[in-house]
């Protein structure tokens, strides 16, 4: 007989369903296992039966195993093992085995509680209870081995033996034989749970069979045999120490394995959390510092990416986003790393700077939210872009990598949402805010912490467990589902949750939210936790693997929350005012040399820098940025409207030095060319008042492909457009100026192409979201009310077909309620509303007037009018209910 056939053994006055022990729930417990499992109140259950039905649905607890801690899932896969109901001590002894263990014994009610408040266990102590549908998913089968690496009892493995071959292992292992199998199998698991008389039978047992037994005890329990065993494996299997399971297969009963293990479930149990090891020690001052240079890295980055695109960026590919070699230009234009560009393009885009314009030929270009966001100031702009990649669940890490169809992932593309990114990015700036001030951890004790917190969501999940592997082939090999944990760099593909937490550890590095490691205190004022500084603290580096203090090693971090969209506000204010003091303040001036080059000495001014961008070209940037100035530079200056006096006022007001002679020279001589050739529309022309400079460019074998020829002393005709005719006599040294049909210059101001207002994009949400307070309240004052409806004890009456509604005649109906409105009792009703959904309530009728009852509903604890023609029936309760 299987544990789950076992007959019921609950004790008396013990709850008997899942649903009887969540009515023994205050309003506070429920209120926690409602806001750890939000799923369960999408929508609002009826009442308790309800809710109790929905927490075992096998969806939601895969969900709510997967957010278990690893010691908390090693107690669930210990229960599913274990008798149903199991006692607390049958529990700790599977936890801890045969020697006692101070560790799993203090963090064992822990473990418990979890599983009480989450609603995978229910029971007193003395009789605990796993919710059915995770006994499914973690008990032992041969499709599914058990992530505890046991095999089936001996009751359910010898379920289709004969009862010959059942009294013939009784005999051999030297029990008396019993008229029935189950009987045998009784007295048979009596002796493997028997610690003495396994050890005097084991002792017998020659050293090969102890060998095979030694191979299987961890997992997997099942073995290869053939038809004719060797007589080592034969002593075995007479004495059912190995029960076949199918041709050629043998198992390891779980009541002989656990005798091996000295009772133990798990060959290592984890109650503590893996301890964080220091990587660095630094001030706190210095970690701002490096932290905050960071982040005006970002910004000038990001401002640097849209300027880039300012006149309109990139195509969008057919299937959205960008196309593989748009984005190694932009890696290039940025001096970057192309994963690194991928995550600039993608913070732009997230926090809706950045979108496509919707027009016929489909480009990415800055918003209008851009340039709104220029205006702000710089730490209040940083604090832009570092919530938007908090909450972000588009995740860059995986550009260029495949989606389920074998399509590449594009930045800006489908496919990069990753619901549990916000979740991964929260928990590990958790767990940097809770190591001591200006510590960094190292990368594999945060992976560590992260795998032992949430085993299953890292890798495989019940619902998709390994594969069965023969005992013979991995003597030994653990059954388990992300239960050793990898101390490697290397992280497989299927653990994303790892890959998340390295990625969040190098983004939050390069947005400045983390400086040298270390959570920033400006990071911290974001997240919205108490920020301060410990001036006395060494800038003396650790040694790499030290420990943290005792005190931090094992201490788990504080829940880390979301803050809501009341608390942003603040949060980001207190951010801005920690980081503004820490950023350079923007100049006004720069330092002409005489080599045609400016030098910037730190951030210029908006108006500086945009206008230094058009007459001059970056030529290398850093702590200072150098700019050279070009005849191309120049023209471009003067093709944007400017002339040369107020090229060289402009010079003259924003330089601590004087303007050099040969810079002078240059926009002087630049600006005597410019527009002295004019180049209109005919296909194309150029005319020239001087007719040598035209009879120059005649003869010029480079004006070739320009198709020219001469209409007047004065007019040359082309056979290429005005644009590439302008283009072709820049090249040739001349300074061309474009004029319009009336034989005006035009001036070609640079301009800035913008998208459409759009929108940031919403984050992809992890399942429901939690809810809050307000909801919580209202949910359960619904669920309470619904069940003391659908159980308050009613009158005898004729019982309804098919349903539990009460069923009662229009004319019955109507004097019934009549009746209570003059005696103020309360009545049970059946209702049915207008979109045909049936719900039970309990009413006391006030008044009943044209085809309507007005009555206070103890179910929703509030007066309303319900029609008589939607009441399916109505009974009286029974005098202790009212």
């Amino acid at each position: 007989m299987s544990t789950e056939e076992q007959p019921d053994r609950t004790p008396e006055g013990a709850p008997r369903s899942l649903a009887e022990a969540l009515r023994t729930r205050d309003d506070h417990s429920l209120s926690a296992l409602l806001r750890t499992r939000p799923d369960l109140i999408t929508p609002v259950p009826t009442d308790l039966t309800q809710l109790a039905t929905r927490a075992g649905t096998r969806a939601s607890v895969v969900r709510a195993l997967e957010r278990l801690d690893h010691f908390a899932l090693q107690t669930a896969q210990a229960l599913a093992v274990a008798p149903d109901p199991a006692p607390y001590d049958a529990l700790l002894g599977l936890m801890a085995g045969d020697t006692p263990d101070e560790a799993v014994t203090t963090a064992l009610p822990r473990a418990l509680g979890t599983l009480r408040e989450q609603a995978l266990v229910w029971g007193p102590d003395d009789c605990l209870r796993l919710v059915r549908t995770a006994r499914e998913l973690l008990a032992p089968s041969p499709q599914h081995p058990s992530p505890t690496g046991l095999g089936p009892t001996v009751a359910e493995a010898t379920a289709g033996m004969s009862p010959g071959r059942v009294q013939e292992i009784l005999t051999t292992a030297g029990l008396p034989s019993t008229h029935d199998s189950v009987s045998a199998m009784a007295s048979l698991s009596a002796l493997f749970t028997d610690r003495a008389r396994m050890t005097a039978l084991l002792s017998a047992a020659p050293a090969e069979s102890l060998d095979v037994l030694t191979r299987l005890v961890w997992g997997p329990p099942y073995g290869q045999v053939t038809a004719h065993p060797a007589p080592h494996l034969r002593w075995l299997l007479d004495r059912g120490l190995l029960l076949p399971t199918a041709p050629g297969t043998v198992v390891l009963p779980r009541e002989v394995a656990l005798h091996l293990r000295d009772g133990r479930a798990h060959r290592e149990t984890e109650p503590l959390a893996p301890p964080m090891e220091a990587a660095a020690t630094h001030r706190p001052q210095a970690v701002d510092a490096a932290a905050a240079g960071q982040a005006y890295t970002a910004l000038m980055t990001v401002e640097e990416l849209l300027k880039d695109w300012d006149e309109g960026g990139p195509a969008v590919l057919r299937a959205g986003g960008l196309s593989v070699r748009d984005l190694k230009r932009t890696a290039a234009a940025l001096d970057v790393p192309e994963p690194v560009a991928a995550f600039w393009v993608e913070l732009a885009y997230t926090a809706g700077l950045l979108a496509s314009d919707g027009e016929a030929d489909e480009r990415y270009a800055a918003t209008p939210a851009y340039d709104e966001w220029l205006e702000l100031p710089t730490a209040e702009r940083w604090t832009r872009l570092a919530t938007a990649w908090l909450k972000a669940t588009r995740t860059a890490g995986l550009v260029g990598g495949r989606d389920a169809k074998d399509r590449t992932l594009s930045a800006l593309g489908p496919g990069l949402d990753r619901s549990a990114a916000p979740e991964v990015r929260y928990r590990v700036l958790a767990l940097l805010a809770a190591l001591p001030e200006g510590t960094s951890p190292t990368a594999d004790s945060v992976l560590a912490r992260l795998r032992w917190e949430r085993p299953l969501r890292g890798s495989q999940s019940p619902q998709n467990p390994p594969t069965t592997q023969s005992a013979q082939n991995t003597p030994g090999a653990p059954g388990t589902w992300g239960a050793q944990r990898t101390q490697n760099t290397h992280i497989p593909a299927d653990d994303l949750r790892s890959r998340l937490a390295q990625w969040v550890l190098s983004e939050a590095e390069m947005l400045g939210v983390t400086g040298r490691g270390a959570l920033s205190s400006h990071g911290r004022a974001l997240l919205g936790l108490p920020t301060g500084t410990t001036a006395d603290k060494a800038d003396l580096p650790a040694e790499p693997g030290d420990k943290l203090p005792a005190h931090h090693q094992h201490a788990p971090a504080a829940p880390l929350e979301p803050l809501s969209t009341a608390e942003q506000p603040a949060a980001a204010l207190h951010a801005v005012r920690l980081l503004t003091p820490l950023l350079p303040e923007p100049l006004d001036h720069v330092l002409l040399q005489a080599d045609l080059t400016a030098v910037a000495p730190g951030p210029l001014r908006r108006p500086l820098a945009d206008t230094l961008d058009v007459l001059a070209d970056v030529e290398s940037k850093g702590g200072a940025t150098v700019y050279r100035f070009t005849p191309a530079s120049v023209r471009r200056a003067l093709d944007a409207g400017r002339s040369a006096s107020d090229l060289q006022a402009f010079l003259t007001a924003h330089s601590r030095t004087p303007v050099p002679q040969p810079l002078a020279y240059l926009i002087d001589d630049v600006a005597r060319k410019h527009g002295h050739l004019r180049v209109g529309a005919a296909s194309a022309y150029v005319r020239c008042d001087d007719d040598t400079i035209l009879g120059e460019i005649l003869a010029d074998k480079r004006s070739a492909p320009l198709g020219l020829r001469r209409l007047a002393p004065t007019v040359l005709a082309a056979q290429t457009d005005p644009a590439a005719l302008l283009e072709g006599l820049r090249s040739l040294g001349y300074a061309p100026a474009a004029e319009s049909a009336e034989g005006d210059v035009l001036i070609t101001r640079a301009h800035a192409h913008r998208t459409p207002p759009r929108t940031a994009p919403e984050p992809v949400p992890e399942g429901p979201p939690s809810p809050d307070d307000t909801l919580l309240t209202a949910a359960l004052r619904a669920i309470r009310a619904g069940d003391r409806a659908s159980t308050a004890p009613r009158k005898a009456t004729a019982p309804a077909p098919g349903g539990s509604l009460p069923r009662t005649s229009s004319a019955e109906t109507l004097a019934t309620m009549q009746a209570a409105v003059l005696t103020g009792e309360a009545l049970w009703i059946g209702y049915v509303n207008a979109e045909g959904s049936a719900s039970q309530r309990v009413i006391a009728p006030i008044r009943v007037e044209g085809g309507f009852v007005t009555a206070y509903d103890h179910t929703a604890d509030e007066v309303r009018t319900y029609p008589l023609h939607r009441v399916t029936g109505v009974a009286e309760l029974a005098d202790d209910a009212r």
